[in-house]
């Protein structure tokens, strides 16, 4: 997911870890997998976008964007407002995503840091559910943030349990399947009752899944497109769309 605090993007962190690359026998990967008849195309954005043209999204086919609200249990996206409201003001399902670092400080403090500043819910089909970002380490070497399997576990369950006391909803948790078993020694402890954002930049499909998820909801496909910031299906039809930001 995007990153605020510099210039230069961290997705070449997901790239390496999903075994995925930006071209394919030398030819650029197609802006649309081939896998992505019919289904809703949306983009994920952070401070890099600044002032987002939203009309313009939703003329090139977005139906949904994510935008980040904050950061460890301190930072808030300062375009959070312009984003966040001006997305759904353009016609768009529109949510909220959370960057976690593990090692700042509990899930717990984390998420209502979240909560308090973007990442709340209402059941309304305009609202997705808040989002938990949790991958490689972008600040420094230990990719696991110094944690072991079990506290990692530990941090993330603390976290949504969190965000579904203040909200009502369990957070979509983005991540990348080599991350996901690597950090949390493949735990199978939350597909049953969280959505999967899978991070893999292919032109054919998701891949393999992080343990646990039979089926991805949302898979970030590629980090550069026709719209700004990373671009993202949904596993399913517009309908079905809003039915899950209703969470029905």
């Amino acid at each position: 997911m995007a990153r605020d605090r510099k210039p230069s993007r961290h997705r070449s962190r997901l790239i390496a870890a999903s075994v995925a690359a930006l071209t394919l026998g030398g030819t650029a990967l197609a802006e649309i997998p081939a896998s992505a008849a019919g289904r809703p195309k949306g983009h994920d954005v952070s401070s890099h976008q600044k002032n987002v043209d939203w009309q313009g999204s939703k003329a090139k086919g977005a139906r949904f964007v994510y935008v980040k609200a904050t950061e460890s249990h301190t930072y808030r996206n300062p375009y959070f407002d312009q984003q966040y409201n001006g997305s759904r003001n353009a016609g768009l399902i529109r949510g909220a995503y959370h960057f976690a670092l593990p090692n700042r400080s509990s899930g717990q403090a984390q998420a209502a840091h979240f909560v308090r500043n973007g990442g709340g819910w209402r059941p309304d089909g305009w609202t997705l559910p808040p989002a938990l970002d949790i991958e490689y380490n972008p600040y420094g070497k230990h990719k696991c943030y110094g944690l072991t399997k079990a506290r990692m576990v530990g941090w993330i369950r603390s976290f949504s349990d969190e965000v579904r006391r203040l909200t009502g909803r369990r957070p979509v948790i983005y991540t990348t399947t080599h991350w996901w078993n690597t950090c949390t020694g493949a735990s199978r402890a939350f597909a049953a009752d969280h959505a999967l954002w899978a991070a893999r930049y292919n032109s054919a499909d998701a891949g393999t899944l992080p343990a646990g998820w039979r089926l991805w909801t949302f898979w970030q496909y590629d980090n550069g497109g026709s719209l700004p910031g990373d671009q993202n299906l949904f596993n399913g039809s517009t309908t079905q769309l809003r039915k899950f930001a209703r969470g029905h």
